[in-house]
């Protein structure tokens, strides 16, 4: 039987479509009924909002993407674990979760079965149930979930409101596409991208963050464009934590097919930065950390708060006046 990956161009959320080129097919797209909507694609973010009284609003998102690992039941659990984090990141709570999934007939049902049964056993932990979905013959595996949560209309994170003067925050080290590429710590790679944004996000709420989104595809540094593209202020990006090995593949010349997209879609001032420290940044995520942006006088007791709880997090820069994205000379941290 052929390896998941071997049937494959591209997987995880390096597949993504170019963000340029969709933000111009987006660009207008507006439902005219739109007085509930709360978030939809104007701004797009992270997920869709829709306003059903004055005291809660679903979430609703999907994400599916081909495999990037070749055993089954680590793909499903990552895989949910993508989709489930977008509504983590708009300050919700998932309850119901659809599968989305694409196989093709010769595999054997029991590859399918392991996929499903990981992404169940992900969508439990998340507080939510995975309640069907649909399947599809397709030449090239793919798999992911659609999920509806739920939030307060007023407690609703978005990516477009970050204010000058807030502390930026990362939840995950960076470089899950290069370890993947360039077959370093797999294992701890996969240990991030099987984590669920659920305990940080709770651990972020008390702090009413100003903006947040999670980071996936477009990378650090195209994450971060959106975040100041969106709320008209000039992101600072002074580290970026990287993951085991994923700075020493990127020193050797390993890069992942996000890379070039991702620099198209988000230019930065980065005078003087090596190009490994730029390939990091620009690295395609799959079921990355939250980037928050926070008050400055609350960033201590945030940063404390996560280390009391054994949680990672790492200060990655700051925002400011101004418009798109800068890089510090020295990010690696």
């Amino acid at each position: 039987m052929a390896s998941l990956t071997s049937l494959t161009v591209g997987g995880g959320c390096a597949a993504k479509y170019s963000a340029a080129r969709l933000q111009e097919l987006l660009a207008g797209f507006v439902p005219v009924e739109a007085e509930n909507l709360l978030v939809g694609l104007a701004p797009a973010d992270d997920a869709a909002v829709y306003k059903l009284d004055d005291d809660k609003a679903i979430v609703f998102t999907l994400d599916f993407f081909p495999p990037l690992v070749d055993d089954p039941a680590t793909f499903g659990r990552i895989a949910a674990t993508n989709a489930l984090n977008d509504v983590f990141a708009m300050g919700g709570s998932p309850l119901l979760a659809l599968s989305i999934a694409a196989f093709p007939e010769e595999l054997p049902t029991e590859v399918l079965a392991a996929v499903f049964a990981a992404a169940d056993e992900q969508v439990r932990a998340a507080g939510a149930l995975l309640a069907g979905g649909h399947t599809i013959r397709d030449t090239e595996p793919k798999y992911g979930l659609a999920v509806v949560g739920t939030v307060h209309p007023d407690g609703i994170w978005a990516k477009s409101t970050a204010l000058p003067g807030d502390a930026l925050f990362l939840t995950k080290p960076i470089g899950t596409g290069l370890v993947l590429a360039g077959k370093g710590d797999v294992d701890e790679a996969v240990r991030w991208m099987t984590t669920l944004n659920k305990e940080a996000a709770d651990l972020v709420r008390p702090f009413s963050p100003h903006a947040v989104t999670d980071v996936t595809g477009f990378g650090l540094f195209g994450h971060a464009h959106e975040m100041a593209e969106r709320g008209g202020v000039r992101i600072r990006i002074t580290a970026i934590p990287p993951l085991a090995d994923a700075l020493e593949l990127a020193r050797d010349g390993v890069r992942t097919g996000g890379d070039r997209r991702n620099r198209e879609f988000a230019p930065v001032e980065a005078d003087g930065v090596a190009e490994e420290q730029l390939a990091l940044g620009y690295d395609a995520q799959t079921a990355g950390g939250l980037l928050i942006a926070v008050a400055a006088d609350k960033a201590l007791s945030l940063q404390s708060e996560f280390e009391r709880h054994g949680h990672f997090i790492a200060r990655v820069g700051a925002v400011e006046e101004g418009r798109g994205v800068v890089v510090g000379a020295t990010v690696a941290g």
